[in-house]
């Protein structure tokens, strides 16, 4: 039967993503039989209180991975194919994975839930419910955030150089409030911003629901020089006069790579030249696994001038929904008054409930556990692409953070392997969700860091067979003679 869908409000994932998640995930576990009716889109976005036209773009993603077949006139249905018995392939390898009984999501860039320290978080939610501040902590906070907090970060940030005395902070609702906010004070319809391409949807969309031009810039994918392209930007800031460039220096979503501080310094120099802001997005910095730390550019400009921004969702808890932005006072007070306007107060709870985790050293210590378990996660699935993945293949090789890249060869399209690949209970995100300027067609992003070594293992065997077994025919197909017609 058709599940009972739990929309998160807010969420860096999409309604409609949301919707066809929960419904994709009935239909793999079996929860939703082959030939079951899924409700009319009419009927189900009344129920969970959403548009119609989000629950069709969720049906639309289920008809496209296979998982489901619309009708006219008589509505949708499950279609289910025949599953292969992926645990007798696989165990011709020396030494097989055990094949887990639930979903192998590649999909979801977050932390596992398994990893969080739930005693040290309930200790901490105590110590701050019994202490004297509590009663002001539950009074209405301002719109700029918790002040101890504010000062805590700031602090941090100006011992390692990333803010200066004439920066000021503004606590946010995760990365992607401050993207809204920053789209509305900086980039208004008709403005022109510039991203990195591929990039995170949700940082695409949020400009583009404001009305603003947006143009990719495209991103290296291998080599010392990984990141954006220096060179295309140059081009792109002579030709476009664009307002901003948001970047993810380090680990950026969904590619993994890290921009090397020279390129930094030479970003930063064009931004000058063309009079271009500079938005940095560090939300992955601290989740760096191995290699030298790269400074960030809003400590290499000595300007003062970029925008940082940063957030506890990926080294803490996702669902406490803190982060922040550092620029210049003069931006922060606009980006206040925008907030204000928004949602006028502050949840101070789960702000100072985050500051006495990390002044207790808890934040610190759960970091130091993260680091371990995602550089464990990386190497797995760094070898397991080596092994798996069909000649011509490329992918990224982070350092840290929480995703990796692979471009498969051509003629494979991912969207199409995503189908057959969530029928045999595993997931990932095909890469032309992540386009902006240019079609991703070949490439998906695989999301380690909330998978077990093992499931990762697992799951590239059942691509690495997909792909491979796709690629093989394509090539036959390509050197049968094309019969003549007389």
């Amino acid at each position: 039967m058709v599940p009972e869908i739990h929309i998160v409000s807010p969420s860096e994932v999409p309604y409609y993503r949301q919707v066809y998640e929960q419904i994709r995930v009935a239909i793999l576990s079996g929860r939703m039989a082959r030939g079951e009716r899924l409700p009319p889109t009419r009927e189900l976005a009344g129920s969970i209180g959403l548009n119609r036209t989000t629950i069709t773009a969720a049906y639309e993603l289920l008809e496209n991975d296979g998982l489901i077949k619309s009708h006219v006139g008589r509505g949708s249905f499950v279609e289910w194919a025949n599953r292969v018995d992926w645990e007798s392939i696989i165990a011709a390898d020396e030494n097989p994975p055990a094949a887990p009984s639930a979903l192998i999501s590649f999909s979801a860039s977050r932390p596992s839930e398994m990893q969080f320290p739930l005693e040290e978080f309930r200790a901490t939610c105590r110590e701050v419910i019994d202490s004297k501040d509590a009663a002001n902590i539950l009074q209405l906070g301002p719109a700029s955030g918790y002040e101890p907090l504010r000062r805590f970060i700031l602090e941090q940030l100006r011992s390692r150089g990333e803010a200066g005395e004439n920066d000021d902070i503004l606590i946010t609702s995760g990365c992607q409030q401050a993207f809204d906010l920053i789209q509305r004070v900086l980039a208004p319809r008709g403005e022109t911003v510039v991203l990195e391409d591929p990039v995170y949807p949700g940082v695409r969309s949020v400009f583009q629901r404001g009305g603003a031009r947006v143009i990719g810039a495209p991103v290296t994918l291998r080599g010392a020089r990984s990141g954006v392209e220096v060179d295309s930007l140059e081009r792109i800031f002579e030709k476009e006069h664009p307002r901003l460039v948001v970047l993810t220096p380090n680990f950026q979503n969904p590619t993994g790579t890290t921009i090397p501080e020279d390129a930094r310094k030479q970003i930063l120099e064009l931004a000058r030249r063309f009079g271009v802001i500079i938005v940095e997005d560090d939300l992955y910095g601290g989740l760096r696994y191995f290699g030298e730390d790269v400074r960030a550019m809003k400590a290499l400009d000595e300007a003062d001038d970029v925008i940082l921004l940063g957030s506890f969702s990926k080294i803490a808890f996702p669902g406490l929904r803190v982060g922040w932005c550092v620029g210049p006072k003069h931006f922060i007070a606009r980006l206040s008054e925008a907030k204000e306007a928004s949602d006028l107060h502050s949840d101070q709870l789960s702000q100072a409930v985050l500051l006495r985790f990390a002044e207790t050293g808890r934040l610190a210590a759960h970091r130091k556990k993260m680091l371990a378990a995602g550089a464990e996660r990386l190497r797995a699935c760094i070898q397991s692409c080596e092994k798996e993945l069909p000649e011509g293949s490329e992918f990224t090789r982070p350092e840290g953070g929480m995703n990796l890249w692979v471009r498969l060869p051509e003629p494979l399209d991912a969207a199409e392997l995503a189908a057959r690949a969530a029928r045999e209970n595993v997931s990932f995100t095909p890469g032309k969700y992540f386009a902006v300027s240019r079609p991703q067609a070949h490439g998906l992003r695989l999301c380690f860091a909330a998978m077990t070594p093992e499931n990762i293992r697992y799951g590239l065997q059942v691509l690495g067979v997909i792909f491979r077994t796709e690629f093989a025919r394509a090539r036959k197909q390509r050197r049968e003679p094309v019969p003549v017609l007389v």
